[in-house]
This record gives structure tokens, sequence and C-alpha cells, in this order.
């Protein structure tokens, strides 16, 4: 699994056609609802669509307090919010299983009483085709961004921007149980804790 044919493929959604569309839908969905979404979307779809698919075993996302497959459905505008606090001190981005690892370190924080929003984004193009006041919503401005990519961090460079800090893999080649990998490269709540942590001066 080579990461550079994700962002290879992500970059594919900054291309346009001769109607002025994405030339094609990307979907990195974060838990088996989401899947469903996706697979909706697609056969929806009259583009060609790439869904990126994770073969570990992951655990739906918690709901906000409708039913998680209703809340899913909202992948449809490329990215929303899965875990929510009144006044958070850091937005959190993530596709796929990275996503619930996010989860996993929102636990963490909160326990060193830091409230996080944690959005999933399983298309950056169908995100960045929605209203901005949309856009702004999910990822308000002056909030500090942590993102996390099993692939290049580049993917997630324009939702998180300058100021926010990435975790993810620019190199690739090691094979063990993914377990195993997660532990090694970080992929872990731990992880996101600590980084965060450092990145609010903590």
């Amino acid at each position: 699994q080579p990461v550079e044919h994700e962002a290879q493929i992500r970059l594919m959604e900054h291309l346009r056609n001769h109607r002025g569309e994405r030339s094609m839908l990307v979907l990195r969905p974060a838990d088996a609802e989401e899947t469903v979404a996706a697979w909706k979307m697609a056969l929806e779809e009259h583009r060609p669509v790439a869904l990126v698919l994770s073969r570990q075993n992951i655990k739906n996302l918690p709901s906000l307090g409708r039913s998680r497959r209703e809340e899913a459905m909202q992948a449809e505008k490329g990215a929303y919010v899965v875990v929510d606090s009144a006044k958070p001190a850091v937005v959190m981005v993530a596709s796929g299983s990275e996503v619930s690892t996010l989860v996993e370190g929102a636990e963490l924080l909160a326990k060193e009483g830091v409230n996080v929003r944690i959005v999933s984004v399983p298309s950056e193009g169908l995100f960045r085709d929605q209203p901005k006041s949309y856009q702004e919503s999910v990822l308000p401005q002056g909030i500090v961004r942590y993102g996390m990519t099993s692939g290049l961090p580049v993917t997630l460079q324009g939702l998180v921007g300058e100021n926010g800090m990435i975790h993810g893999l620019d190199h690739f080649g090691y094979s063990a149980p993914y377990k195993v990998l997660d532990e090694k490269f970080g992929y872990n709540g731990q992880t996101v804790c600590s980084e965060v942590l450092a990145l609010l001066g903590k």
C-alpha cells in the first residue's frame, strides 16, 4: 500500500472536466456507516469514484444524538463534525480509520481538560464545493487545527493550514501486523493527546 497512491488519487479531485466539475470523487469513509453513505454516493454519481477503504476492524464513531446512520449521511457534504464541545480548543481533522484514533485521543484530552472538535473529511473536493458558510461552520477560523493521516501529510495541508500540525507518513516499506505498525508510527490515542497538548503549549 504505497502511501503516495492515495495522494495521487486525491489530486484528481482538483482536476476539472469540460463541464467545470471535479473530474472524479474520492471517498475515504471513517466507519461502517460512512461506508454505507459512500456506497450510496458512488451509485448515484456520474463521475468516476474512488473508494479508499481500510482493511482493519474499525469501531463505528460515536453519535452526537441522532442515529449514527443518519449522521454519517452528512458525508455527502464532504466533511462534517463527528465529535464536538461547547468551546473547542482544537479542531482535529482526519479521514478513514484515523478518525477513530482521534476519538481515542479526544477521550484522553478530555481528562486533561481540553475540549475538542473532530471533523471527518471523506472528500475534500466535495467539502470545498459547499458554501463558504458551511465550510466555516465545520472548520471555524481562529481555532488551531490538528490533522492525522496514514498517508502523506500534504493530503491534509489545505484543511489544517500552516499554523496547525499534521501527523502523517512520508515513507513506506515496513511490513508487520497493523497494530504493530500503528504503535511504531504513533497512530494511537496517546500520540494524539501528546501532540495536541504540545501544539496548545500545555
